[in-house]
């Protein structure tokens, strides 16, 4: 996620908005959560995968419209 970013932006918004710095870490914890999931390495039933999934599309969500609301202040 923001891999097309600037490291420093992302970098810099995480130290400015402790939200986004949390919903970051959320995000990527679930990513690799549900890739070990999906891969066979994290035994996990369906209906948890399923949240799991869920709440890291939200977080996701939630970080590109403060990302896209950081942009339109900036520019």
């Amino acid at each position: 996620m923001f891999e097309n970013q600037h490291r420093d932006d992302v970098e810099a918004l995480m130290k400015a908005d402790a939200e986004f710095r949390r919903l970051y870490q959320r995000h990527r914890h679930l990513d690799s959560k549900v890739h070990d999931a999906d891969i066979g390495v994290l035994p996990i039933d369906d209906a948890t995968l399923s949240s799991m999934k869920k709440e890291k599309l939200q977080a996701k969500m939630r970080l590109e419209r403060i990302w896209e609301a950081r942009a339109a202040i900036v520019h």
